[in-house]
């Protein structure tokens, strides 16, 4: 199993960029903007900008609670939080039926209740009024740019390291996958020449391979060596660069590993991983499937992989079930999802802590936006399926699923414990709050929980 310690230590990420942080940054102001008097003579469409702009105002006044920590009090205790949602709902409901007026009265009500430094609901409330008035705008409106004005890299990439310090949501995805790749590796020992070849469809920053490099390196010794390949895919180059610089870094601290990257940026012609013989091949697919925008080039990835013949396909991906068909159903399944993920941190985080309004804000918040607008301007909606909908589409594809081992089950429960702060841990059927592991599939599958909600489910796979 995968030494924890790498992820304890406070340097778990040589890793780190070199971020400029403004301490006194806490949000972004509304930019004084002039509504110009109509040409034509429609009051209706005037009243309608003035209530719009009267909205912001009212989401302004919200905004500046987090400089004056006004806002002491929760909601969840008196049982308002089920009646702010209640009018989270009604809100969507408005905006789907094109209903503007009762959608900005209601989003209006909705600011004066909700905080970015409140309870879970509170907090998550705001975030998906924010999506519900951009749905309300046409992509020319300045008012929109404003709401989902993205963060920067560095806001996007600080707010990523601390999710993944506090919380066991990426950890979990990343070591139970490590832990397949690594006893499918060991599998093949007397075949493999001590080679071990990734193949990671969405690298992004890296931070999945340093426990594996740990773990190999406990393995090797000084005159046995063992070559780890990384092949990563990216979106840029400036990315892959970044990410390289990170990893090999990182991994010059075993000399008794060799270290390998060949960075591929998706989409370039004639690009194709450089596979060797004997060694062990591994295609890690976690939280890629689920950003591709069709169902096709799904099936173009599988096949692609399935082409390879690796020697295990590692898949991870969020829970739900998210039509982007239908806007109610695809809104009531993200406001659970992302419920549960802002209850779950605040097991991680104090309501004051500025590291969780960086993850809300930068990481989770942006996400909840892109959701709701998935539609407008080109934008891309994660497509989260149930475990079931995948293992379908892995074995219409030629995959066998494969039984997670006790070492990968027990390494999970690990991890759990250490990460959970305040809420006991729950092993499958016990009753009770907090983080839980879950064991489906008879075996194939685990998956991460709050509460009774899944989170994120992890499989591993072979080719028939």
């Amino acid at each position: 199993m995968f030494g924890m310690e790498v992820i304890n230590d406070d340097d778990f990420l040589s890793l780190k960029l070199a971020l400029v942080t403004d301490p006194s940054y806490h949000h972004r102001m509304i930019e004084t903007k002039i509504i110009e008097t109509p040409t034509n003579s429609d009051s209706s469409e005037t009243c309608e900008e003035g209530k719009i702009f009267s909205l912001f105002q009212t989401r302004e006044q919200m905004l500046k609670q987090l400089d004056h920590k006004t806002n002491t009090e929760t909601l969840e205790e008196d049982g308002k939080g089920l009646q702010l949602i209640h009018l989270l709902l009604i809100s969507a409901t408005s905006v789907d039926e094109n209903n503007i007026p009762s959608a900005i009265e209601n989003l209006c009500e909705l600011y004066q209740n909700v905080s970015l430094s409140g309870d879970s609901v509170q907090r998550v409330a705001a975030y998906f009024a924010d999506g519900l008035i951009a749905r309300l705008l046409t992509r020319k409106s300045p008012f929109y740019d404003m709401i989902m004005e993205p963060p920067t890299p560095e806001e996007q990439f600080l707010a990523f390291t601390e999710l993944y310090k506090v919380s066991p949501f990426y950890q979990f995805a990343h070591f139970t996958a490590n832990q397949s790749i690594i006893e499918a590796f060991e599998r093949e020992a007397n075949t493999n020449n001590r080679a071990l070849h990734v193949i990671d469809f969405d690298i992004s920053y890296g931070f999945q391979w340093p426990s594996l490099m740990q773990s190999l390196s406990e393995k090797a010794t000084a005159t046995d060596r063992i070559l780890l390949r990384i092949t990563g895919f990216a979106s840029s180059l400036e990315q892959l660069q970044e990410t390289e610089s990170r990893l090999v870094s990182f991994s010059k601290g075993f000399r008794n590993l060799a270290f390998e990257f060949q960075g591929i940026v998706r989409g370039s012609k004639f690009a194709r991983p450089k596979i060797r013989k004997s060694e062990t091949v591994a295609a890690n697919l976690v939280f890629h499937l689920n950003s591709l925008n069709s169902y096709s080039k799904i099936s173009d990835t599988l096949k692609y992989i399935y082409s390879l013949s690796p020697s295990i396909v590692v898949l991870v991906e969020q829970e739900g079930s998210r039509k982007t068909q239908n806007f109610l159903s695809r809104f009531m399944e993200s406001l659970h999802y992302f419920a549960a993920i802002f209850d779950s941190l605040d097991d991680c985080l104090p309501l004051d802590s500025a590291e969780r309004l960086s993850i809300e804000r930068n990481h989770l918040g942006k996400e909840i936006k892109h959701v709701m607008n998935y539609d407008k301007d080109g934008a891309k909606c994660l497509r989260y399926e149930r475990m079931e909908t995948w293992k379908g589409r892995m074995e219409n594809h030629g995959f066998l699923g494969i039984r997670q081992s006790s070492n990968s089950v027990m390494q999970a429960k690990l991890l759990l414990k250490i990460r959970s702060h305040c809420s006991p841990v729950h092993i499958d059927g016990e009753n009770g709050g907090g983080f839980r592991v879950f064991e489906r599939d008879d075996g194939r599958a685990i998956s991460l929980g709050w509460q009774d909600r899944f989170l994120l489910t992890a499989s591993s796979w072979c080719c028939e």
